[in-house]
This record gives structure tokens, C-alpha cells and sequence, in this order.
């Protein structure tokens, strides 16, 4: 459900944007004092206010930009980043106040202190959450945790450069596979059922051996987890209840896994049947808005699998 970068418990770029506020008022402020101290330079300072104002709305305007995670954050875009976040301003206001206590653990010394220069973004020791129980590594899986549960530091989480989601988010989405096959190996089966744990938990792996979480090849997955990758993944193109996406339309998301299969995402000869058995057109008939189905090129689509 993470519909922008800075996403928490809110949208954390209307933080910024009052500390980008303060600093135009400041800027104002300065302004008007040299005013008064300097009769005589008046369209100098003018002009400097005015290039400051310029300044601050076009750098205000770049972090909301950024915020939404639409397309790929470039190199040049996270150095520009670093930059604008060493502009500072004056915190007057005690950090503490209003805190739980939870909260208040979290602080450093430093966040202790008041009055405070800080700068307009920040990634504080308080962004790092720490696990609530220690987590343990499991060597069966190539998925392992990182070092924190989250690190919601404005500037770490800003830099993502694919999407919204930071290391320690795709992790816990991730998981899932991980959660899901601990259960269903703690459950009895017959021997016709006993891959249903890999079934349900491998439709993140890919036909490369670089999917998770085992990190293996095509020739150890059953042709069901194969279905279900598939399944999966045309099913997320497709959906309408995604906040951090618009729906993708049948043609765009048969093309995203046409190049999949390419790329030995997925199973290539079992998206060829996907196609040729119209198993997305019977999906797309039930589930999808008329708006969605459109013309789909099935040839075209499996020349590109399998180029």
C-alpha cells in the first residue's frame, strides 16, 4: 500500500513541505530586515530574495518529484538529492514533545537538543527500527533480513530508485514466500500432494535460478509453481486496487511477460499456452474493466518469449 516513497502512517512530504515553508518565511524574513538596515541597495536585495524564493520552490518542487517513484532514480538525481539536503534550518521547538515512549528511545543525543540546526531532509538514528524479536538466518533461503525491520530516513527512502519500496519493505513483502512455506512444511500430505509447500512457495523463482527464495533452477520447479509465476504476476499487472499503480491493460502486461519470458523470468513454452488457450482472455472477461481489453497480438508475443 505504499503509494510514494516518503509513505508511513502519512505521507511524509507535507513535513517537508512546511520546513520548505519556514525557510521561504526566513528568506522573507532576511529580506525585509535588510530592507530597513539598507535603504540604498534595494533592488539588489530584491533580487537576491527573489532568486532565493526561485531556489526553494524549484528544490521543494524536484523532492516532491521524487517522491513519486513513477520512473527510475538516476545516479545524478540521488547526488542532487545529497546536495539539497544540506540546506539547514532552526528547530526551536523541544524534539521530544509529544512523543511516546517508544518514540523517545529511538531519539540520539543530539535529537535531544534544543535549539537545533538541521538540515531540510534527514536519515536519523529514530528512522531505524529495529526487529522485535531477533531474527534468525535460515540457509535454506537466498532471502535473508537485513539489519533493520525499517529504515524510514527521508533521504534513504527518497533515493529508491525503482518504485517506493526501500530494501528493508521489499524484504518483508518478500517474506510472505518464506512465512508461507514454513507453514505448509509443518502440515501432513499424501505423496501426490507433498510439493505443495514449493508449489504455493515458488512463484518467485525464476527459469534462470536467480528468482527466491532458493535461488533455483527451472529443472528443480514443478510445472505448477511454473502456472502459479505466471498467474501471479499477470494478476498484479492487471489489478485495479494498488495504490502505487494505475491498471495495466491486457496488451501492455502479455508484452511485460512476453520479455519475462525472455529473460527467463518465466516459463516460456507455458506462456505460449497461456496465450494460445486465451487463459487471459477467459481471466480478462471475469475480472478486468472493459477499458483494459484491448487487441492483443498473440504471435507477436510469442516471437518476443522466444527470441
Amino acid at each position: 500500500d505504499k503509494a510514494t516513497k516518503l509513505d508511513m502512517f502519512t505521507n511524509r512530504i507535507h513535513e517537508i513541505r512546511t520546513r520548505y515553508e519556514v525557510l521561504k518565511r526566513d528568506a522573507e524574513i532576511t529580506y525585509l530586515k535588510k530592507r530597513i538596515d539598507d535603504k540604498s541597495n534595494a533592488t539588489l536585495l530584491q533580487e537576491n530574495y527573489l532568486r532565493t524564493i526561485k531556489e526553494l520552490d524549484e528544490e521543494f518542487a524536484f523532492i516532491a518529484q521524487s517522491n513519486l517513484g513513477d520512473e527510475f532514480y538516476h545516479d545524478d538525481n540521488i547526488d542532487r538529492l545529497h546536495n539539497l539536503a544540506t540546506r539547514t534550518f532552526t528547530r526551536t521547538l523541544d524534539k521530544r514533545l509529544g512523543l511516546s515512549w517508544e518514540e523517545t528511545q529511538l531519539l540520539s543525543d543530539s535529537d535531544k537538543q534544543t535549539p537545533s540546526i538541521e538540515t531540510v531532509l534527514q536519515n536519523n538514528s529514530s528512522h531505524l527500527i529495529p526487529w522485535d524479536l531477533n531474527r534468525k538466518t535460515d540457509e535454506q533461503f537466498n532471502l535473508q533480513p537485513h539489519p533493520f525491520k525499517f529504515n524510514h530516513g527521508e533521504i534513504y527512502n527518497l533515493a529508491v530508485q525503482r518504485g517506493t519500496l526501500t530494501n528493508e519493505e521489499r524484504f518483508l513483502i518478500n517474506d510472505h514466500i518464506i512465512q508461507t512455506i514454513n507453514m505448509l512444511k509443518a502440515l501432513p500430505y499424501p505423496d501426490h500432494l507433498k510439493n505443495i509447500p514449493l508449489i504455493a512457495g515458488g512463484h518467485h523463482e525464476q527459469m534462470s535460478g536467480k528468482g527466491y527464495p532458493y535461488g533455483i533452477p527451472a529443472s528443480e520447479l514443478p510445472i505448477t509453481a511454473r502456472m502459479m509465476a505466471i498467474a501471479d504476476i499477470f494478476e498484479a499487472l492487471t489489478a485495479s486496487d494498488r495504490p502505487y499503480k494505475t491498471p495495466k491493460k491486457l496488451s501492455e502486461s502479455l508484452k511485460i511477460l512476453a520479455f519475462m519470458a525472455k529473460n527467463k523470468h518465466i516459463d516460456a513454452s507455458l506462456f505460449s499456452l497461456f496465450l494460445t488457450d486465451e487463459v487471459y482472455l477467459n481471466y480478462a472477461d471475469k475480472f478486468l474493466s472493459s477499458e483494459q481489453i484491448d487487441d492483443v497480438n498473440i504471435h507477436e508475443l510469442i516471437e518476443i518469449s522466444n527470441s
